[in-house]
């Protein structure tokens, strides 16, 4: 008979993930190396994570490749992230969009905003990515009154408190047809709790209302466990 890896989450965790089981984080490993074609240049972009102010938080690489893969579903050309940090996550969209395709990321920290640029250039994709520094809801608020070109996929992946802004933001910089996904919903469970004092929580329960409240968004959620611990995302749609 096999023998499965114990599926008792861990009681420790690197920082800024939440605790996994040994299955989990062994399935994600069994997946990523069968399937997911990470080269050295996402590789170094995803360890250089540790070189920013929030290390272990970019997506693991298999959401990475499946970011890229509904950037590819969905055709989109261009992507607009909310939330850079080393530009992990970046990569993937920028090689998804193609030659042809634009990726504008939002960074606030200067920190954060090197490293991504370092890793931008490894990767040779540097011409097809704009890094804007500063505060997210100002750069989407100066693309708006721009009246800059619709994003096809919006990624929300920055401080969770102001995610249903960063969604009123999307709405504003998208049309029909347009992908918005939101990274890290729910947060080792903490999401089904409606009487949580804690900001991350309710800035997403908050956008989670904003999206259910519009007849012209279709939405669904997904948890996801692995070496990320218990979290999830949203993926909705324009109509």
């Amino acid at each position: 008979m096999t023998h499965l890896p114990s599926t008792d989450v861990d009681s420790t965790a690197p920082a800024n993930r939440y605790a996994s089981a040994p299955a989990w984080r062994a399935v994600d490993d069994y997946f990523t190396d069968a399937l997911v074609r990470e080269d050295d240049a996402l590789a170094s972009a995803r360890e250089s994570g540790e070189r920013t102010t929030i290390p272990n938080a970019e997506v693991a690489a298999n959401q990475g490749a499946l970011l890229g893969l509904i950037t590819q579903l969905s055709g989109a050309r261009r992507v607009l992230e909310f939330g850079t940090l080393a530009g992990y996550s970046t990569i993937w969209f920028a090689r998804a969009v193609g030659p042809e395709g634009k990726v504008v990321t939002f960074e606030l920290e200067p920190a954060n905003a090197a490293v991504a640029r370092e890793n931008f250039e490894r990767a040779g994709l540097a011409d097809r990515i704009e890094l804007v520094e500063g505060s997210a809801a100002d750069s989407a608020g100066r693309l708006i009154s721009e009246r800059t070109e619709p994003f096809d996929l919006v990624f929300i992946d920055a401080d969770k408190p102001s995610n249903p802004l960063y969604l009123q933001a999307a709405l504003e910089l998208t049309g029909p047809g347009a992908v918005i996904i939101i990274d890290n919903v729910v947060r080792d469970g903490a999401v089904a709790d409606a009487g949580s004092d804690d900001p991350r929580v309710i800035g997403v329960r908050d956008v989670v209302d904003a999206i259910a409240a519009r007849d012209d968004l279709t939405a669904t959620a997904l948890q996801t466990v692995g070496v990320k611990g218990w979290d999830g995302l949203i993926i909705a749609r324009r109509t």
